[in-house]
């Protein structure tokens, strides 16, 4: 079981995306991604998700919202469990990330990229709407085959 966190990082109404295209051996090749990674040993969600952004983006972020947790269970990898946040508060300077290219991408494009379609589905309920939620996805291999919301 994997445990994982994922920021949108939103100025001037774009989120601070990244184009996962420099890992070896990478599931989330090709793909946009928010900005996250997985826990280590004794964080919490909150730690985790402050040091991943700094880590990729050198950004340090303030006043981050928790706005969903997302189970992914798949036919190819192992099950993983996301914490989703969102800020606009921030500071620092954007460096090179040494897992892709960070792009400041319009809200409303990131739905037209190459995104895990479940990425796309909870990223539009996070847009449109104020409740906490959790949501699972089922995939067989890279294809959505079900998902189940639950809201709060």
């Amino acid at each position: 079981m994997i445990l994982s966190t994922l920021c949108y990082i939103e100025k001037d109404e774009k989120y601070l995306m990244l184009h996962r295209t420099k890992k070896k051996n990478d599931i989330n090749k090709d793909k946009w991604l928010g900005i996250g990674g997985k826990f280590q040993d004794g964080e919490s969600p909150e730690e985790c998700i402050k040091r991943e952004v700094l880590e990729e983006t050198g950004l340090e972020v303030y006043d981050i919202k928790l706005r969903c947790i997302v189970t992914y269970k798949s036919s190819k990898w192992e099950s993983e469990y996301m914490y989703v946040f969102v800020t606009k508060k921030f500071s620092g300077n954007i460096i090179e990330c040494d897992e892709g290219d960070l792009e400041w991408i319009d809200k409303n494009k990131i739905t037209s990229l190459n995104t895990w379609e479940g990425d796309k589905i909870f990223l539009n309920k996070i847009q449109n709407e104020s409740n906490f939620f959790t949501v699972k996805f089922e995939y067989d291999g890279e294809k959505l085959i079900d998902y189940k919301i639950y809201e709060y």
